[in-house]
């Protein structure tokens, strides 16, 4: 493998990892403070890819601004979500959990039928990141992809300030921590629930809409993505965005490069990788002991 062949696929590790980090951040913060197991996490990233097919037209060239109104319109759907149905799962058992957030795949991807059909989307590139840039004599890769890397680094530093530094992040870490004691202190638990699980939705849905261009739209695209979400989550540590973004980085380069080195056994990479780390961590890299 030569030098620029190397740098491609390095790049290629780090902007799947990226958007790993922002499906499984709002995973392992739903997982870590509100305590359910939702198997429908993988359906809003589907629903951002699908929104940004719906949406792209109507907002012609204006990419971002097409990137806003879906995490707006995603962030109020989970709001609403939360309030019409998870609020009641929080007392359930984690077999009720995992059996009432598959109806709601099922639901989902009925909706997605009816509404837009079985038919495979493409969305396209914005104008101004079409096109690609050098590396080496023979290798280039596309601007879109670094953008999307760029603006997912910019999210993690912006989910790290939010959680590290903000009133708001302090109650996140609370809850997380003890959400009985973090109710007695006087934080509004459920206005909180309701926030973290609206967030939850829109980074999904926003790791669909910056997928679409590079993957395309087509059904069931949730579910391919909702077990490497959850082994990110175990790797890094449930309740932790640092260990979200680690585990997240890491799975992308075990994946990519497990692909190019070890091709028969590439499936098993991550999977592997998640043994050795709970055999040495059980808790996960930043998880909290107990």
């Amino acid at each position: 493998m030569d030098l620029a062949t190397f740098l491609v696929q390095c790049l290629n590790a780090v902007q799947y990892g990226l958007l790993l980090f922002l499906l499984s951040a709002g995973l392992t913060l739903i997982f870590g403070i509100m305590g359910i197991i939702n198997l429908a996490h993988g359906s809003f990233y589907m629903l951002g890819a699908y929104m940004a097919f719906a949406l792209t037209p109507l907002f012609g060239g204006h990419f971002v601004a097409m990137l806003v109104a879906g995490v707006v319109l995603a962030a109020l759907f989970g709001y609403l979500l939360e309030w019409a149905f998870f609020s009641f799962l929080y007392e359930r058992e984690h077999l009720q959990q995992v059996l009432m957030t598959y109806a709601l795949i099922l639901v989902f991807e009925e909706l997605r039928s009816l509404v837009v059909g079985n038919d495979v989307h493409g969305v396209a590139l914005p104008a101004w990141l079409d096109g690609s840039f050098a590396l080496g004599s023979v290798m280039s890769y596309p601007w879109y992809r670094l953008a999307a890397s760029a603006a997912c680094v910019a999210i993690a530093i912006g989910l790290y300030w939010i959680v590290q530094r903000t009133r708001l992040g302090m109650m996140i870490r609370a809850g997380a921590s003890n959400r009985d004691m973090a109710r007695g202190l006087g934080v509004p638990i459920t206005r909180l629930y309701r926030i973290v699980f609206a967030g939850g939705v829109a980074l999904a849905a926003l790791a669909g809409m910056i997928a679409a261009p590079m993957t395309s739209v087509y059904p069931g695209m949730g579910a391919s993505v909702l077990i490497v979400c959850f082994v990110v989550v175990v790797i890094g540590g449930i309740g932790s965005i640092t260990g979200a973004l680690v585990a997240s980085l890491l799975v992308g380069f075990v994946d990519t490069f497990g692909k190019v080195f070890f091709a028969e056994l590439s499936g098993i990479g991550i999977y592997l990788l998640m043994a050795i780390v709970l055999v040495w961590r059980p808790q996960g890299l930043f998880g909290r002991h107990g």
